[in-house]
């Protein structure tokens, strides 16, 4: 069920909703992770509906929360790099492999860099991935630089002329000033070869409001130009896509809905809408 399925069925057949009806609203918002902040702008926006227009009003309202920014990737660069970047635990290497899979699937040649070297299991987890999906992957030796491996990737990639390289990045954050200055020097070493055509962030859906203020650390280390949204299967916390968008306005790109290397697909705003208010 929808986080506004409730509310809609109140309001059919109403003129308005009773102060009752904006209490459990509010409440629903609250628990589907889309925050204090968008929750209010939200009642606002909704206080006029009427019975006969709830639907495609409220949909009209979320909309415009979202962000308008283009949701396909960069196809401006011969080869295309992505980094991808998040904190552990989000999914971000099981993301980089399906992506991967998802671009191969669709024709294109890819490449993979393992540079979460701080972590010897997503090493090992992107070299399982590329076997089990058929993509090379570059890996260093046990503990390397992440940049050093970066670097070779780049220049394996220029030379293999693949559509995309894609880079796993370290996900340990110790503070702000280490991943900024991590991510920087993996960015100037890739720039030296291939210019860099997406940053993309990995959340997880299940963290919450949390997952808002690793989208703000982050896009001030690096410049986010998408995210990859994991574990947003439909339940109702799935708001804090909303919440992220309309905070940050960063378009999300991908999302991740499984275990799977095939659970991983292009973003779609009027799905995604659609599950929310359940129509």
């Amino acid at each position: 069920m929808g986080i506004f399925s409730k509310f809609v069925a109140k309001l059919k057949g109403q003129s308005t909703a009773d102060p009752l009806d904006w209490k459990v609203l509010e409440e629903e918002l609250l628990a589907a992770d889309l925050g204090p902040k968008l929750t209010a702008e939200i009642l606002k926006s909704a206080q006029g509906l009427k019975g006969d227009d709830a639907l495609s009003s409220l949909k009209e309202i979320l909309n415009s929360h979202l962000s308008t920014k283009s949701r396909v990737l960069s196809g401006e660069n011969s080869v295309g790099v992505i980094l991808v970047v998040g904190v552990n635990g989000t999914g971000k290497t099981t993301s980089v492999a399906k992506l991967a899979n998802l671009l191969k699937s669709d024709g294109n040649s890819v490449m993979l860099a393992a540079a979460d070297t701080f972590r010897a299991a997503a090493v090992d987890q992107l070299q399982t991935w590329g076997q089990r999906i058929g993509v090379s992957v570059i890996s260093g030796k046990e503990g390397a630089e992440p940049a050093a491996v970066a670097f070779d990737a780049a220049v394996a990639a220029s030379a293999s002329q693949v559509n995309y390289l894609i880079v796993d990045t370290a996900g340990r954050l110790h503070n702000k000033s280490d991943l900024m200055a991590e991510l920087g020097k993996i960015r100037r070493v890739v720039e030296k070869t291939l210019a860099i055509s997406e940053v993309l962030l990995v959340i997880d859906a299940t963290t919450g409001q949390n997952g808002i203020a690793q989208a703000k650390i982050f896009t001030e280390a690096v410049e986010v130009t998408g995210l990859i949204v994991t574990k947003l299967d439909g339940t109702a916390r799935g708001g804090v896509a909303l919440a992220i968008e309309s905070a940050l306005d960063i378009p999300i790109k991908f999302v991740g809905t499984g275990e799977g290397e095939r659970d991983f697909a292009p973003f779609d705003p009027a799905h995604y809408l659609s599950g929310l208010i359940n129509d």
